[in-house]
């Protein structure tokens, strides 16, 4: 189950250092002047959304917030619905916000897999610039395959993305390591007085700076949503013990990146690596990020079930593929509610 979890919930925000960092520092374009001082503050203020948004609200708190099992936006309305008076305006006024956040969520459910695959095919022109014609159908090819995978169902596909994933972050890590011993200071991020002080020193480059922090935790709402995919121990466990200390790592590299040579601040992610590794990096960030995509798409199958049993939705037919999963799902949800191992 966490082998799954890894292949199809963490996709989306355990690629966030890919760009995160170029958004921010980016020379043609960056909102923050890559000094020594500014790394560290917004390499602070990075982590420490990461603690407070996903590790504390979502993996702490949201999670345990499920219906049957299940997880979303959705089942949060269900469950918030429970404790105002029925028919009465706070009772359509719960039921309106989860259908907005519904419909918010099925809007990134249709632009994440196309953006997703076609800034993952783009990075093949950092090896070679010719292969820029091939760009547009190597995406069509690669998003009509990714589709056509769904209707083998979340188990097998987690199964298959999961390994992959597990050598994603693990990656991540490895690349991190090296720069954070050669630049121990990066270690003060970990400390949130750095983001403080990032945000008082530059009010407003601060504030708009967030429009590029936000990119490392985009893909945590996915968390939730995949929830009735894999339940909450394994989201868990496989976001402490793996995710969240080698995206942290990576982000921590970053710092001496930027600190030590700014002009890598155009493209800091792929800079980490040594010479003899960009195209093999360049070639696994292609791969991560296509998968990257799998979390919302699963998120809207589980989202599309929600609102199936809380008829905002017809009733629609749904194929069960794994016989293990539907039976451990049916045994936690009172109406049968088989979402874990199932497509439409």
């Amino acid at each position: 189950m966490i082998l799954g979890a890894l292949g199809v919930v963490f996709g989306d925000i355990g690629t966030s250092p890919r760009y995160a960092m170029q958004t921010v520092f980016g020379l043609d374009g960056g909102i923050v002047t890559p000094t020594r001082d500014n790394a560290l503050g917004v390499m602070s203020t990075i982590v420490w959304s990461i603690i407070l948004i996903v590790s504390i609200k979502y993996v702490r708190f949201v999670l345990r917030a499920d219906n049957d099992g299940e997880g979303g936006v959705l089942s949060l309305a269900f469950l918030a619905r429970q404790s105002v008076r029925p028919g009465g305006k706070r009772f359509r006024l719960v039921m309106l916000l989860g259908v907005i956040g519904a419909a918010l969520f099925y809007g990134d459910s249709v632009i994440t897999p196309a953006i997703s695959v076609m800034s993952a095919v783009e990075g093949l022109e950092v090896v070679s610039p010719g292969m820029a014609r091939w760009v547009i159908p190597m995406g069509i090819v690669i998003i009509t395959a990714l589709f056509a995978v769904q209707s083998r169902g979340t188990e097998r596909v987690g199964r298959l993305f999961g390994p992959i994933m597990v050598g994603w972050f693990v990656t991540l890590a490895l690349l991190g390591i090296p720069h954070v011993i050669a630049y121990p200071r990066a270690l003060w991020a970990l400390s949130p007085h750095l983001a403080i002080q990032f945000a008082l020193a530059h009010k407003l480059i601060s504030f708009l700076a967030l429009g590029g922090v936000v990119l490392a935790i985009t893909g945590a709402e996915a968390l939730y949503a995949d929830m009735g995919h894999f339940g909450r121990p394994a989201i868990l466990s496989a976001w402490f013990w793996l995710v969240f200390p080698s995206l942290t790592l990576n982000y921590l590299g970053h710092a001496e990146l930027i600190v030590k040579d700014p002009s890598t601040a155009s493209r800091p992610f792929f800079y980490l690596a040594p010479a003899w590794a960009t195209l093999p990096l360049v070639v696994l960030a292609t791969i991560a990020t296509v998968i990257a995509s799998q979390a919302v798409i699963s998120g809207a199958y589980s989202v599309s079930r929600q609102a199936e049993r809380l008829d905002f939705l017809p009733r629609l037919s749904v194929h069960q593929t794994s016989e293990h999963q539907a039976v451990r799902s049916m045994c936690r949800s009172s109406t049968g509610c088989c979402m874990p191992a199932c497509s439409f």
